[in-house]
């Protein structure tokens, strides 16, 4: 573990990811020593599926057990090259469930906004409130509205507006943004003493102040919708996809506001809302007839 702990240190891994790699292979370890197993010779493929059957319970998303599953492999395949083990044995591929797309009505919007100074005291109600309707308006991931800087809230001179134009922590994407001239006044009044960030102070790590900023907006949409609500802060990002979609823009180019890599990400996760489009766009080519035959007849 030391040595492949220091192969990765050499590679330039450090920081969140070199911090998993020890967690996890901490947990290994511990989970050999109560089968009485001490050597890299010792792991089998049967020993393997009784560990990842203990994964539910510490990592819930399946998609962080799929990452726990590729690290995991990458220090056997480092035992194989030692020559430690004969071969690295197969595990079946993890299935990672699709989040659903989860919008939040009008009327659920509303009543998330009024949550807020019944959950929150003083200066964090404003700015809890201005970075939920930064999300609801911009698109943005809740780890790429938190770590916003305050040169990417750019102001238009020529068009009087206001936009968001940063690129995706997740895929490094660039996206533009224009965001309503009251969510823009919301979000530069909470402009805090830091001359970098829009909502980070600049202390501690990355990861923690996303962390605790997801805590806070998780017991916000629990108070506001209950205990077992599927509401999570990512249908903030949903809410604005659906909105643009409805309201007749392109595929192609809500998928470049939301930052995606490919068209077919967006498609994927939104397609129920393009055929609900293509049937406001119907209703309109009916109503044009209607109004061409009243023309005619007149």
């Amino acid at each position: 573990m030391e040595l492949f702990l220091l192969e990765k240190k050499t590679e330039g891994i450090k920081g969140g990811v070199l911090k998993k790699y020890e967690r996890e292979l901490a947990r290994l370890i511990t989970f050999l020593q109560t089968h009485s197993k001490f050597f890299p010779s010792e792991i089998d493929k049967e020993l393997l599926t009784e560990y990842r059957a203990t994964w539910e319970a510490i990592y819930p998303s399946s998609a962080t057990r799929r990452h726990v599953q590729a690290r995991l492999r990458r220090f056997l395949r480092f035992c194989h090259d030692a020559g430690w083990i004969e071969r690295v044995p197969t595990l079946s591929a993890i299935k990672v469930d699709e989040p659903p797309t989860m919008p939040l009505s009008p009327a659920e919007y509303t009543k998330l906004l009024a949550t807020v100074p019944k959950e929150f005291s003083g200066d964090k109600v404003q700015r809890v409130r201005a970075l939920i309707q930064l999300m609801r308006h911009s698109g943005l991931a809740i780890r790429d509205a938190v770590t916003l800087e305050r040169g990417e809230l750019v102001h238009d001179t020529k068009k009087k507006i206001y936009r968001v134009a940063t690129a995706r922590q997740k895929t490094g994407t660039p996206v533009s943004v224009p965001l309503p001239p009251e969510i823009a006044a919301e979000v530069i009044a909470v402009l805090n003493g830091n001359p970098r960030y829009v909502f980070w102070n600049g202390n501690g790590l990355e990861t923690s102040i996303v962390t605790n900023w997801q805590h806070d907006l998780r017991t916000l949409f629990r108070a506001a919708f209950g205990k077992d609500t599927h509401f999570t802060p990512h249908c903030l990002r949903d809410t604005a996809a659906v909105e643009w979609l409805s309201a007749g823009i392109p595929l192609e180019e809500v998928s470049k506001l939301l930052g995606h890599t490919s068209v077919k990400t967006t498609e994927k996760s939104y397609a129920p809302w393009v055929t609900a489009r293509q049937d406001r766009l119907d209703a309109l080519v009916v109503a044009a007839w209607a109004k061409g035959n009243a023309c005619l007849n007149s």
